[in-house]
């Protein structure tokens, strides 16, 4: 510790831990500290923060009420143009996803285009050689349908149905027949056919005239009607209905438009031969009866035939085997009378047997007979 002079008492000097720094560092300056007051000279301000704040402060008030700070208006354009340019960016990004969206669901929708172009190709190659069964059967249903919807009230007593009896190697389509209390007033064999314009090979309707000819007469039908798409470029065919008598008796070709008129017209014609018709049948029928009569006479001759040639063919052979009885009946008799004869020998010829013959020559039994005669 310091020395002081004179009667003045050493003040006590407090050491603070914070300050006991300058201790190490300066003793003297510890010294000037505490005894003399001077201060331990500390850090210079730090004004670079002030100084700058006072700056822009100075700066900025230059502008204010005048307007935006030019820094700060460059910032703002500056932001706005980030802003813009990020808009455009994502503008430009979107359009460049919508495009190429656009291209893909292009290509997309070229290759599905393609694919049904090729398959409708591929279609109409197969059709265009496919039989024509199909459109046929298509036809048949629609003429099927139409006759159906006034069956009740124009043909109530009338037979239409499809032709299913192939047993002579072909059928028709339909088969129509229409009766007045039981005569038949007429008969049609219908046959229907239909292609499509882009068949491969084309059909004429004279194709099928001579095989309807002949369904018809295996059938029975007195008429026979072809109903046709086929030639659709013909006027002929096209003008209605045309009657193809010279080549095959009452034979028609039509279009489906004329089915039901056709129908029509022909069963009005039969109504009115219908006294006719019934006068035929009746002879018919009489002849059928004579016919039937004759021939379950016939049959009655052939069956009592044939019986009779069974009953005699049994009779024979019962006589025969009747003779073949009597033969061996006759056998066993001679065998019998021939055994009787012979018993008859036997009989006489042991009645003929005595003691005498029997020991005659034999010695010894004759000993034996007399011993027992003697006893």
């Amino acid at each position: 510790m310091a020395r002081h002079r004179g009667n003045q008492k050493p003040k006590p000097l407090r050491a603070v831990a914070q300050q006991n720094r300058g201790i190490y560092q300066v003793s003297a300056c510890f010294w000037l500290e505490k005894a003399a007051g001077v201060k331990f000279p500390g850090m210079p301000a730090f004004l670079l923060n002030t100084n700058t704040d006072n700056l822009l402060k100075k700066d900025l008030d230059q502008y204010r009420g005048k307007g935006p700070h030019p820094v700060m208006q460059a910032a703002k354009e500056l932001q706005e143009a980030k802003a813009k340019k990020a808009e455009q960016i994502q503008a430009l990004k979107a359009e460049l996803e919508k495009e190429l969206l656009q291209k893909a669901l292009q290509e997309t929708y070229e290759q599905q285009i393609k694919e049904r172009d090729d398959a409708i190709e591929r279609l109409k190659d197969i059709k265009a050689k496919l039989s024509t069964q199909m459109l046929g059967e298509t036809l048949e249903q629609h003429c099927e349908t139409a006759f159906n919807q006034i069956r009740a009230t124009a043909f109530p007593k009338a037979y239409f149905e499809k032709d299913n009896d192939a047993k002579a190697g072909s059928k028709g389509d339909y088969i129509f027949r229409d009766f007045d209390n039981g005569v038949e007033l007429m008969s049609i064999m219908f046959e229907i056919k239909n292609e499509a314009a882009t068949t491969a090979t084309k059909k004429r309707n004279e194709d099928f005239l001579k095989e309807l000819d002949k369904d018809r007469n295996e059938k029975g039908c007195e008429y026979a009607i072809l109903v046709s798409m086929l030639e659709a470029d013909s006027d002929l065919y096209n003008n209605g209905i045309v009657d193809v008598s010279y080549r095959y008796p009452k034979m028609f070709v039509i279009r489906p438009q004329f089915f039901l008129p056709m129908i029509t017209l022909l069963r009005n014609a039969a109504l009115s031969s219908l006294e006719y018709k019934t006068q035929l049948a009746l002879i018919k029928e009489q002849n059928i009866d004579i016919t039937h009569f004759e021939e379950n006479l016939e049959t009655f001759k052939d069956a009592f035939s044939k019986n009779y040639d069974i009953a005699s063919r049994k009779f024979q052979t019962a006589i025969a085997e009747i003779d073949k009885s009597i033969d061996h009946l006759q056998k066993t008799k001679d065998a019998l009378l021939s055994s009787d004869r012979q018993l008859r020998l036997a009989n006489d010829k042991a009645q003929d047997v005595t003691i005498k013959k029997l020991t005659r020559g034999n010695e010894t039994m004759a000993e034996k007979f007399r011993e027992l005669g003697d006893s």
